[in-house]
């Protein structure tokens, strides 16, 4: 139970960067460039935090198998709602007209946060059941990746004209099930056997890199190409240090 608690904890903590990212883009002019930067280095930093704390472990833990089903579910899983949250907006913007603002659009970012917080947060609870305490390295990884999400996303709302009291709300409550999910992965595979603990962290690896793919890189080299695969490759380096030195 202790390593539950210590999950809701530091999952509450890893989801609250969203809400540091949205005061931010309330109460600051922050340029769109460097929201990249942010988004590019966690970008990285995540892929070595997966790499090593999620698919080595899962595979060290329930084998090959479990593994790649996991990996391969994960995505499949992430694909699956990303396209779904797009074919609603769609339909919400044809019902709506191409004119005005769209005021679904930062929503819609939200959703997608609260899609790939919910693995990345079961993450961290199968981190903390496998070694007793929080991992650093995946802790410092999802928090960082968490603010530039709720950046942008508030940075939509604000321009549609939304309440900052239901802005600050709905944040909120996306951290609250952020930490929910740390402890509920925790809480709910902590006995469970090798393959299936194996298959879970798999999971939200497959996820988490199928997040990146389709939605941070790209939206980073968007606005900064010209040096996004410098960033990613320096947030890979930092994560894969901090792995190795003990963190």
């Amino acid at each position: 139970m202790f390593d539950s608690m210590q999950a809701l904890l530091w999952g509450t903590v890893a989801g609250s960067a969203l809400l540091l990212g949205s005061a931010a883009a309330w109460w600051l002019k922050i340029p769109k460039i460097w929201v990249s930067v942010i988004m590019a280095f966690g970008a990285g930093v995540l892929i070595s935090a997966l790499t090593f704390e999620l698919v080595l472990a899962a595979y060290t833990t329930g084998g090959l198998a479990a593994t790649l089903i996991g990996v391969i579910a994960g995505a499949l899983l992430y694909f699956g709602a990303n396209r779904l949250l797009g074919w609603r907006a769609k339909r919400r913007r044809a019902k709506k007209g191409t004119g005005g603002a769209d005021e679904s659009a930062g929503s819609d970012l939200a959703v997608g946060a609260l899609i790939d917080g919910i693995p990345e947060s079961v993450a961290l609870g199968l981190t903390v059941v496998a070694s007793s305490a929080i991992n650093p390295a995946m802790l410092i990884a999802i928090f960082i990746s968490n603010v530039p999400e709720g950046l942008a996303s508030t940075a939509q709302m604000k321009g549609a004209g939304r309440k900052g009291s239901s802005v600050a709300a709905l944040w909120g409550s996306i951290a609250i099930c952020c930490g929910i999910s740390a402890f509920l992965g925790a809480l709910l595979l902590e006995s469970m056997p090798g393959e299936v603990l194996a298959f879970a962290t798999a999971v939200a690896a497959g996820g988490i890199l199928t997040m990146i793919a389709d939605t941070m890189i790209p939206e980073a080299y968007a606005a900064e190409h010209d040096y996004t695969g410098l960033l990613v490759t320096t947030g890979f380096l930092a994560a894969f240090s901090l792995h190795v030195t003990g963190g």
